[in-house]
């Protein structure tokens, strides 16, 4: 059996950090301030499932308050502990910081396996759950927002915002900004499922273009052509697969999943592949897909780009030399371990960042958020406005010229913008300006020799500017 980290992974987020931290000049108070967990709710609650009462583990921690409210998702997992929750609610502020988004970090955990639970007893222990969180103070639109993650969806948020509103009594006019991720029915925001494999998308499509780092890393310019293999076929792999196949002509070659690793080197088709498992429950068997004999062995197949976009530590000191890939593209959180890191540099494999790469989902929680608190959503207001605008302007251009466009064609050109292409637009927007921001400190700065550290760097100076700028220290 090859041997994993000896370092666990807050200890490698902690890592990571201090790297990062030798490249700055902040006073050392400021510095540990950042780095450590602000404060940790850890809980036990009962619940009764069945015929029997369970004691239930659950927590959140709340990384930073440099900017309220705090913001990071919520996890059901059977591997869920204090360590892992600290870990990803300090990945949750260094995310909000690179990308801009105004929140501090936070996540909460329940210790759980979902598909052990019937519906009605989810339901039951995410209810708890977020009482105990109500009465500690640990959620609400204006201190601390929860999100989907790992385990949770669009329903689990639904019943967080209900109990919240609940207790509340309708005294809140803000409490649909309580948690984010939620049904679109209910005061969720179009684009939102999709948001961190869409983000991934353009966060792939920045670096391909990127003339400078192509040519680094000994790769053809654009992202078409380029060939991927997925290890996870949750929400974020599904949309990462999907929509870089669709929109940037991107080979996907093989996905690894709980059942099994299947490969085609002709390429999978996505969007049959999502089908054929949501009908089969396993991805095995899929087309002309062969079946790999360890499911593994993804990590080592031949191809550009590599997209870990399951749990963490997934790529570790025991299997990193088998990476073959140019880019490692972290769509999960810490996919790559601090040791397994180092061997990945040394091999000249480019990792981008899950701090980076995975923040579409915070960034549209965001403007899920804004979307909430002003009570109107987006597009209402200049939807109509600018297709009339368009409308005149195209009728103009062909008075003057003599000549008519077709029906089809008019409905595309002018058309305004829905929600939906608004969120696109806003997170397009976001992941290119935040891959501008850390990759020109990449390429300034010398003695940064990797995106991961050049991604801290610019994120804590801006965790750092609030500290020293904002009065936080009296």
């Amino acid at each position: 059996m090859k041997k994993k980290d000896n370092l666990s992974f807050y200890e490698n987020v902690q890592r990571n950090f201090d790297k990062a931290a030798a490249h700055l000049t902040y006073p050392k108070g400021i510095l540990e301030q950042i780095k450590e967990c602000n404060a940790v709710y850890q809980m036990r609650f009962p619940v009764k499932v069945g015929n029997k009462i369970e004691v239930i583990e659950a927590y959140r921690v709340q990384h930073s308050h440099h900017r309220l409210p705090t913001k990071g998702g919520i996890r059901f997992s059977h591997h869920v502990n204090q360590d892992e929750v600290m870990a990803l609610a300090a990945l949750m502020t260094y995310k909000c910081a690179i990308v801009d988004v105004p929140f501090g970090g936070a996540k909460g955990g329940v210790k759980i396996s979902p598909r052990e639970y019937s519906v009605e007893a989810l339901e039951k222990i995410t209810r708890r759950y977020t009482v105990e969180l109500i009465r500690k103070n640990f959620i609400g639109p204006s201190n601390d927002v929860p999100a989907p993650d790992y385990g949770t969806g669009e329903r689990e948020m639904a019943w967080i915002l209900d109990t919240y509103a609940t207790f509340k009594n309708g005294s809140e006019i803000d409490a649909a900004g309580c948690v984010t991720g939620k049904p679109v029915n209910q005061s969720g925001i179009q684009g939102r499922t999709e948001a961190t494999g869409r983000g991934v998308f353009y966060g792939l499509k920045e670096i391909c273009d990127d003339k400078d780092m192509m040519k680094e890393l000994g790769m053809d310019m654009g992202i078409a052509g380029k060939t991927m293999v997925i290890q996870g076929m949750g929400n974020v792999g599904s949309y990462a697969g999907s929509i870089s196949q669709n929109e940037g002509d991107v080979k996907v070659i093989a996905v690894s999943e709980i059942e099994g690793t299947i490969h085609d080197p002709n390429g999978l088709d996505m969007d049959k592949l999502i089908k054929y498992r949501k009908k089969n429950g396993t991805i095995i068997g899929f087309g002309k897909s062969k079946a790999l004999k360890v499911r593994e062995d993804w990590v080592g197949l031949e191809c550009d780009i590599l997209v870990p976009a399951a749990l963490e530590s997934q790529i570790h000191k025991g299997n990193a030399k088998q990476v073959k890939a140019k880019i490692v593209a972290e769509a999960a959180n810490g996919p790559v371990t601090s040791e397994a890191e180092d061997i990945l540099n040394k091999k000249g494999v480019c990792i981008l960042p899950d701090m980076y790469l995975n923040a579409g989902g915070v960034t549209v929680s965001y403007f899920e958020w804004l979307k909430n608190l002003s009570h109107m959503r987006f597009g209402r207001m200049e939807k109509r406005f600018n297709q009339n605008t368009y409308n005149k302007l195209l009728n103009s251009v062909e008075e003057l010229t003599g000549k008519s466009v077709s029906a089809r064609d008019r409905a595309m050109l002018i058309k305004g913008a829905d929600e939906v292409d608004l969120v696109r637009s806003g997170l397009e927007e976001t992941m290119i300006n935040s891959y501008q921001q850390f990759i020109q400190i990449y390429k300034r700065r010398k003695n940064i020799t990797d995106l991961r550290t050049a991604a801290f760097v610019c994120a804590l100076n801006k965790v750092a500017n609030d500290y020293t700028t904002l009065g936080v220290f009296p």
